[in-house]
C-alpha cells in the first residue's frame, strides 16, 4: 500500500480529472489542471536541487498556489514548512534557519521581509514569488516568477517512486517559544488526520484507493477549510478533500461577513473553523444578515461544522444550533504532536464546563506522572497521552523530543502537555495546556475553563486568562477582555455570571479592557502578550466583592 500523501491525491486525479478540485475568487481548477500545475512545479524544483527529504517553505495564505506547491513539494518527496503569514522578520529567520529550508514559495505581498531575510539564510537557494497586487520588488534576491517557472517544466508524472515513510512536518508553536517542527511518517499522520482511519469507529479503511473510490462514487462535497494553511487542522481538511475528489474553497483572508458570502455562493456543504476566534465574527454576521441584500444568509447547503485546535466555548455553541438546526457541529481535540484524540458532537442543553468534553480515541489516555492511566470517575487529572501512530519527535531539539515523546512500560506516548479529567461514563474533559495554567494558593486554574465561562455574558466578545502576582497565593486569576463595541461591564457582573458554571476560587480578581485580543492566524490565543497587558499598566478594574482568602474558598 502506497500510502503517502502525493499517492493519496494522485489517485482522486485519475478517477475524477474533470471535478473541479480548487476555487478562490472566480478561479477554478481541475483535478487534471492541479495534476498538470503540481508536476510542473515539482520538476522545476528539482532542477533547481531539490531534493527528497530537503525542506520547502511555502509563506502565503490560503491560495490556490498554496496548495499546488504543497503537493508539489510531497510528489518530489521534499518536505513542507509551513510558514505564519504573521511573522515579523526575526521569527521568519528563525524558521528558515531552524528547518535548513532550501527552497521557498511566497506570495508577492512578503517580498520586502523575504528580501532582508535572505542574506542570513544562505541555504535558500530558490525563491518563486507568486504575483498579487502588491508590485513589490523580488530582483534583488533574483526571485523568479511563478507562473514563468511554471511554464518551462514538464507537466509529466515521471517521479520516483515514494515510501510511507516520507516525511511530513508540521511547524507548530511560537505563543509560548520558538516555533518547532513537529515530524511524522506520512502514514503515520494519515491514519490519525487524514482520513486513515474512521474517527468514530476507529477503523482502518480498506486500502489506499478507498477515499478516492468512495468520493468517485458520490455527489462531490464542497470543503471549505477557514483557518489558514499554516495551521494543520486546516492543512489535512483541504488533503481530505483531495483524497476523496471533492471541491475546495480557499479564501485568503477571514471575516464574519465574507465567510458567510463564500458559503453561500459555492453550496459549502463542510466547514471547518477554530473555535471562538472564528465562530463569533460568524455569529454575529449571521444575526445581521447580509448588509448588501438585506436577507438572512443562506447557509441551507451546509450540513456539517467541525470545531478543532481552539475554545469552542458553549454558549456559541447552543447559538450555532439555534441558527443553524439542520447542521451538525462537532469539536474536537488534537494537537500537532498528537493528530486527531477525540470528538464531542454539540447538542442543545449540553453543560457549560470550560473546555471540551470528548469521546476520545482507543489510541488515547489519560495518564498520571508515572504513566499509570487514569480511571473513569475518579476525580484525579492527568495529561492527555496518545500512543500507536504518533510522530518521529521535533526537528533538530532533541531535548523536546525526549520531554515529549515518552516511554511507559514498553509504551511509547506524545504527551504535549493537555491536562484533562476522565468522567464517569468515560468521556474525557479537556482542561488546558499545562504550560498555561495558573497556581493559586495550591490550586491549579487552567485558562480555558475560565475563559469559556465569561464568555458566557452577552458583552465579552473575547477573552484570555492568565495569572499575576499574588502575595497570599502565589498568583490570582485575571482577565484581558475585548467587550463588544459599546458594552463594558464590570468585573462584578462578569464574576457573578461565572460563578454559575466554575468554582469561586477560578473567577478573575482583575480585568484589563482591549480593543481586540491577540492570537494566530488560526485562533490560538497569545498569552505572552496577555501577560504584557497586565504587567504595562493597573487593571481597569478589580473584584472587591470578598478578598483573595474568601475567593480561595469559594
Amino acid at each position: 500500500m502506497a500510502l503517502n500523501i502525493a499517492d493519496l491525491v494522485e489517485h482522486a486525479i485519475d478517477l475524477v480529472p474533470d471535478r473541479v478540485a480548487l476555487a478562490s475568487d472566480g478561479r477554478e481548477l481541475t483535478y487534471a489542471q492541479l495534476e498538470d500545475r503540481t508536476n510542473r512545479l515539482g520538476h522545476y524544483l528539482q532542477k533547481q536541487g531539490v531534493e527528497p527529504g530537503d525542506k520547502v517553505g511555502i509563506y502565503s495564505r490560503n491560495t490556490i498556489e498554496a496548495v499546488e506547491a504543497m503537493i508539489a513539494v510531497f510528489k518530489i518527496r521534499a518536505v513542507v514548512v509551513n510558514i505564519n503569514f504573521r511573522y515579523v522578520e526575526n521569527e521568519l529567520q528563525h524558521i528558515f534557519e531552524d528547518s535548513d529550508m532550501v527552497a521557498l514559495v511566497h506570495e508577492r505581498r512578503y517580498a520586502d521581509k523575504v528580501a532582508n531575510v535572505l542574506p542570513t539564510t544562505p541555504l535558500v537557494k530558490t525563491s518563486l514569488v507568486v504575483d498579487d497586487e502588491s508590485g513589490l520588488d523580488y530582483s534583488g534576491y533574483r526571485g523568479v516568477d511563478y507562473e514563468q517557472a511554471l511554464a518551462q517544466s514538464s507537466p509529466e508524472r515521471d517521479f520516483e517512486e515514494r515510501s510511507p515513510d516520507d516525511l511530513y512536518m508540521l511547524y507548530t508553536g511560537g505563543t509560548t517559544g520558538k516555533p518547532k517542527g513537529v515530524m511524522w511518517r506520512q502514514e503515520d499522520v494519515w491514519r490519525v488526520l487524514g482520513g486513515g482511519i474512521n474517527f468514530l469507529t476507529g477503523e482502518y479503511v480498506a486500502d489506499e484507493w478507498e477515499l478516492a473510490r468512495t468520493g468517485a462514487a458520490n455527489p462531490v462535497m464542497v470543503r471549505f477549510p477557514i483557518p489558514p494553511m499554516i495551521h494543520g487542522g486546516a492543512q489535512w481538511a483541504l488533503l481530505q478533500a483531495l483524497f476523496g475528489g471533492g471541491k475546495l474553497i480557499m479564501h485568503p483572508e477571514f471575516d464574519g461577513h465574507d465567510t458567510l458570502r463564500v458559503i453561500e455562493e459555492h453550496k459549502v456543504n463542510v466547514i471547518f473553523i477554530t473555535g471562538d476566534a472564528m465562530g463569533r465574527p460568524m455569529i454575529d454576521a449571521l444575526e445581521q444578515g447580509n448588509p448588501k441584500t438585506g436577507k438572512p444568509y443562506d447557509l441551507s447547503s451546509m450540513y456539517f461544522m467541525g470545531s478543532s485546535a481552539a475554545l469552542f466555548s458553549p454558549a456559541l455553541k447552543e447559538r450555532f444550533l439555534e441558527l443553524l438546526p439542520n447542521c451538525m457541529i462537532t469539536d474536537s481535540i488534537g494537537s500537532s504532536e498528537t493528530g486527531f484524540s477525540g470528538i464531542g458532537v454539540v447538542e442543545k442543553g449540553q453543560a457549560h464546563v470550560g473546555a471540551p468534553t470528548v469521546k476520545i480515541d482507543a489510541s488515547t489516555d489519560v495518564i498520571d506522572e508515572d504513566g499509570t492511566p487514569l480511571q473513569p470517575g475518579d476525580g484525579k487529572v492527568g495529561l492527555l497521552a496518545r500512543k500507536g501512530h504518533i510522530p518521529i519527535g521535533y526537528y533538530n531539539d532533541e531535548a523536546k523530543t525526549k520531554a515529549t515523546f515518552r516511554e511507559f512500560n514498553g509504551v511509547r506516548y506524545s504527551i504535549p502537555g493537555d491536562y484533562a479529567q476522565i468522567e464517569a461514563d468515560g468521556t474525557v474533559t479537556m482542561l488546558g495546556r499545562g504550560s498555561a495554567s495558573i497556581n493559586s494558593g495550591g490550586e491549579k486554574i487552567y485558562p480555558e475553563e475560565v475563559e469559556a465561562a465569561l464568555k458566557g455574558h452577552p458583552d465579552v466578545f473575547d477573552v484570555l486568562v492568565v495569572g499575576v502576582p499574588d502575595e497570599r497565593f502565589g498568583q490570582r486569576v485575571a482577565a484581558v477582555v475585548a467587550a463588544r463595541p459599546g458594552s463594558r461591564p464590570t468585573l462584578a457582573e462578569l464574576v457573578e455570571n461565572a460563578r454559575a458554571s466554575i468554582a469561586g476560587y477560578k473567577v478573575p480578581r482583575s480585568i484589563w479592557f482591549v480593543d481586540e485580543v491577540k492570537r494566530s492566524p488560526a485562533g490560538k490565543p497569545d498569552y505572552r502578550w496577555a501577560k504584557e497587558q497586565t504587567e504595562t499598566r493597573p487593571a481597569d478594574d478589580i473584584y472587591s466583592n470578598g478578598t483573595a482568602a474568601t475567593a480561595a474558598t469559594g
